[in-house]
């Protein structure tokens, strides 16, 4: 009898391919210095309020683009606009401003600005957005939860200045979560190996693009 190692079985569901297919990119963002300070708290308000900017670009192109798709065959089992973010950005970039009177200008980003541009350049294609869709707002649903508490103790924010980390969903954020996967295991099921392979790809573009960002945002705080 021949026994197969766990370690090299494949799982043959959309969402667990996103997943470990993209583990490396995934970290490498995870790992960048602007995250790992920000984690800690060693990232000022002037610093923060800079990144804010920047997610607010790549969220207009993104909340856009599935908007317009909202129903796609793919985008439509993931699509909800209780995700959406800019509002909630806006609402945070207010307070930052308030609270450490910091004056709101435009900003000028070649990294957040590359970011938008793929993915408004992908959405002929539901599956390309899907592939954005999941990992800003999964992003958003884990980690981004550990950051908003990190943020309001660092600075004493009281609540506010986290709108963005503050979801309206129709449920806990955790079952929520775990329905947002099933759909995309959904979604896998109507596409074919290149289709799926393309969604994968596009995934891990996506957090090499996150990375660049960050990338940009610790050249400023060099500067």
């Amino acid at each position: 009898m021949t026994i197969t190692s766990p370690a090299l079985v494949t799982d043959a569901r959309l969402s667990v391919q996103m997943k470990q297919d993209s583990l490396v990119e995934h970290e490498q963002a995870e790992n960048s210095p602007f995250i790992a300070d920000l984690l800690t708290g060693r990232v000022d308000a002037a610093g923060y309020i800079a990144y804010l900017h920047r997610l607010r670009i790549v969220y207009v192109a993104l909340e856009r683009a599935s908007r317009e798709l909202a129903d796609d065959l793919q985008l439509r089992h993931v699509h909800d606009p209780a995700l959406e973010r800019v509002a909630a950005i806006d609402a945070d970039l207010a307070d930052w401003a308030r609270l450490f009177d910091v004056a709101l200008a435009s900003v000028s980003s070649p990294a957040a600005e590359a970011y938008a541009q793929r993915i408004t350049d992908v959405s002929t294609w539901g599956g390309n957005v899907v592939a954005h869709h999941y990992t800003r707002y999964l992003g958003d649903l884990s980690g981004g939860q550990v950051m908003g508490r990190i943020l309001d103790r660092t600075f004493g924010l009281d609540g506010a200045g986290t709108a963005m980390y503050s979801f309206d969903l129709a449920t806990p954020v955790k079952p929520y979560k775990d329905a947002y996967r099933r759909s995309l295991d959904v979604i896998g099921e109507s596409l074919d190996a290149s289709q799926r392979a393309q969604v994968v790809d596009e995934v891990r573009l996506a957090f090499r693009l996150n990375r660049a960002l960050f990338a940009e945002l610790d050249q400023l705080r060099s500067v």
